[in-house]
């Protein structure tokens, strides 16, 4: 066993020792050493529960023979952090995140690892932690929470909050209302309700093979989540036993296979920043170049919140992500045969599934669209891509032109879109906030419900070299690469060029020829980093922009 070299021989005693002031036994120290990543914390909702799994991971664990010892991981709460300096410190921490859960698993020899994250930074960091360490490893989150109602009976959820404050302001909604929202949006713990990042890295850990059934869907607040909290403890020992490793399970094919549940579910565009992160830990490249061919063949059959009005419990109900994987296997569009934590394939994984509710999931012969959830567009304001949720744009939205509303800090154009100034065509271009000029890569939920509650969502478009929460809908279109920092065409955009938007045909530009943006470029000069201290000055140092997955170059 890997953790002999902390328990074995003479030389160890004093290692050993340190295992008795713990107040483990004999005969726990000679049982197999399994680390399990806590991500309990007491300020994010998706993490307030994890306790309660960690407490019953452990027993699964020593249920099926090993000797469970917890270590924590940190969690910061995107929804929390919206909105103010905060956010610029959310993308980085899944760096964080595998850094210190690298640094403890290799300092202290654990024969395994159950990791527990919830939240959006805390499951990819997580993934790419298991992937550079490759050590039997398996994942049980914490769940998501349940749909709020409000007072009238509707059901709601964080995405509408957010776009109640919109509402607010374009004088359509009153303060009563939005206090309606602000008491039942978010009514127990869990990673918020709708398809938002949390809840879709959840379900892709269960795609790629690195989870049990349930894992995504089952709410935070069901028994069934502690059923499968023990059951995974008691699994980890078997792949410690056959040595099944996160490199045996997340290949190149499993990541295309992620991929694809990812254009049916209708996951969050971060999942493009997340999915090419964990890969290249585990050793695969996985750039954009792939997702419009994978997209193109892979229909939507999902459209839960903010694309519609569904929630993480209906698709638990219809049968969970298993039942999505089984309609996408009628036209062979997954690898069925790949290895997963359960020690079977894809394919006898999902043999039994079934799908419980065509009006959640829906049949592949007759889906929400042909295409899958997400498109990457290029062109000369995105050379190197750009990232659009095509499943949560209006039919209207989908082809736009229109002149730029040019604005060079999120905060600038918050300002703007409450104060009415953007008009109905308007192109909002909101540039140096992605991952090295943030620096951290803020998410755009603010500014993108704004638009929406200002009843401009059909006829506005928003660009940034920042990103989205899940929680976004409308042509709000992000991860712009190269960034604007970077020297990305973005930078060289001027308040009202035209700028085109052709979304079925995965286009973006601005009507400004190449001789003229070279003039441009001859004026343009860098601004200074906005945070020049700390951990962020160093990670904008070492940043890569969004279309290799924000990954930290050595």
């Amino acid at each position: 066993m890997r953790s002999d070299g902390i328990k074995k021989g003479i030389e160890r005693t004093p290692n050993k020792s340190l295992l008795y002031a713990l107040g483990y036994t004999d005969e726990e120290i000679e049982r197999p050493l399994i680390g399990v990543v806590s991500s309990y914390n007491e300020v994010v909702p998706g993490h307030m529960n994890i306790d309660k799994i960690a407490d019953a991971v452990k027993a699964g664990i020593r249920a099926a023979g090993g000797t469970p010892i917890m270590f924590p991981a940190i969690a910061v709460c995107d929804g929390i952090a919206m909105g103010h300096i905060g956010m610029k410190y959310s993308l980085v921490t899944r760096d964080l995140i595998a850094d210190s859960t690298e640094a403890m698993v290799l300092a202290h020899q654990f024969d395994g690892l159950v990791m527990i994250p919830n939240c959006d930074k805390n499951v990819p960091g997580l993934l790419m932690a298991a992937a550079r360490l490759n050590i039997p490893t398996i994942f049980c989150s914490g769940g998501p929470m349940l749909s709020g109602r409000l007072s009238d009976g509707r059901r709601t959820c964080l995405s509408t909050m957010f776009e109640a404050v919109g509402a607010y302001h374009a004088g359509t909604m009153s303060a009563e209302e939005v206090e309606d929202y602000t008491l039942n949006a978010c009514p127990t713990c869990g990673s918020c309700s709708g398809m938002y990042t949390a809840n879709s890295m959840n379900c892709l850990t269960e795609a790629i093979g690195m989870a049990l059934k349930g894992n995504g869907t089952i709410p935070a607040v069901y028994s069934a989540r502690l059923r499968l909290a023990k059951h995974t403890g008691m699994k980890i020992m078997e792949l410690v036993e056959k040595d099944i490793r996160p490199r045996d399970i997340m290949t190149e094919a499993a990541f295309h296979n992620a991929e694809t549940v990812d254009m049916a579910l209708g996951c969050s565009t971060n999942t493009m920043l997340h999915l090419p992160a964990i890969a290249h830990e585990a050793g695969v490249e996985l750039g954009l170049d792939f997702v419009n061919e994978i997209s193109g063949r892979t229909p939507n059959l999902c459209h839960l919140a903010p694309a519609g009005d569904t929630f993480m419990e209906d698709l638990d109900r219809a049968g969970g992500v298993y039942a999505v994987m089984k309609e996408l296997t009628k036209k062979d569009l997954l690898d069925t045969s790949l290895m997963t934590v359960t020690g079977k394939t894809v394919g006898e994984n999902i043999a039994d599934s079934v799908n419980m509710d065509v009006n959640i999931i829906r049949p592949l012969e007759a889906p929400f669209m042909e295409v899958g959830g997400i498109a990457v567009l290029k062109g000369n304001l995105a050379e190197r891509g750009c990232v659009v949720k095509q499943s949560a744009v209006s039919e209207s939205m989908m082809v736009h032109k229109g002149p730029a509303r040019v604005f060079d800090c999120e905060d600038d154009a918050i300002k703007a879109i409450y104060a009415k100034e953007i008009n109905p065509g308007d192109v909002v271009i909101i540039r140096y906030e992605g991952p090295k000029g943030g620096p951290g890569m803020r998410e755009m939920l603010n500014p993108t419900s704004a638009i929406m509650g200002m009843g401009l969502g059909d006829s506005v478009a928003l660009i940034t070299d920042g990103r989205f929460s899940g929680a976004t809908r409308g042509a709000s279109i992000g991860h712009v690469s190269p960034e604007a920092a970077a020297g990305g065409n973005i930078a060289l955009v001027k308040e009202g060029d035209i700028i085109s938007i052709n979304i079925p045909e995965h286009t973006i530009s601005m009507e400004v020829s190449n001789e003229e943006l070279a003039e441009r470029r001859k004026d343009w000069v860098c601004p200074e980093p906005r945070v020049q201290t700390g951990y962020l000055k160093r990670y904008a140092k070492l940043v890569t922009s969004a279309d290799q997955g924000a990954i930290l170059e050595a």
